[in-house]
């Protein structure tokens, strides 16, 4: 049993001192999910959120899986509500200011970097969340077939599809090299 994992246990248990250290080890890539899935204004309340909903379904962990990847799911899913959310409300006040012509497109990847914001706002959801698991956060591709709850092949098909789209993109941007270029073990 990972480290993580026993101290999400100990916590189970209601020892605060293990959360605190839990939460201490994970938030860097917690954040860094918000920001890549959900947008850089709100990663941190996305964060939180994660949190918040982790802590509230701590019960129910039961060490099936790594810690870290349990959390990350519930990055993944908070992300995807955040980004719904907006959606429904880009939509609403379309529809109340009337201009409403067209399905509202809202994409949810950002970085700390603008030129792999712009690069990675091509790509859609799917593609999205496997490119940055696997090429910017460094998981494996059986952990991210994991995490999202899809079979490794298709993991590898989004990420292949995804460098396609983005090497295009980056082509036609005079981009010289493309993010999380280097190939991750599956």
């Amino acid at each position: 049993m990972d480290r993580l994992t026993r101290l999400l246990l100990d916590a189970q248990e209601g020892d605060r001192d293990a959360l605190e250290q839990f939460v201490a080890e994970t938030h860097r890539d917690v954040l860094s999910m918000c920001r890549y899935l959900g947008d850089r204004e709100t990663a941190d309340d996305l964060a939180q959120e994660t949190y918040q909903r982790a802590v509230a379904s701590l019960h129910r962990f039961r060490a099936t899986g790594p810690a870290k990847h349990w959390l990350l799911t519930i990055a993944r899913h908070t992300c995807a509500d955040a980004t719904r959310r907006r959606i429904r409300r880009r939509r609403l006040h379309q529809r109340v200011t009337g201009l409403a012509g067209g399905d509202a497109v809202v994409t949810a990847a950002t970085t700390e970097q603008p030129e792999i914001d712009e690069m990675l706002r091509v790509l859609d959801d799917d593609r999205r969340a496997a490119f940055v698991l696997t090429q910017l956060n460094g998981f494996r591709y059986d952990e991210a077939a994991e995490l999202l709850g899809v079979p490794i092949g298709t993991i590898r098909s989004r990420v292949a599809r995804a460098r396609e789209q983005l090497l295009t993109v980056a082509s036609d941007h005079g981009a010289r090299e493309l993010p999380g270029a280097e190939r991750r073990p599956g």
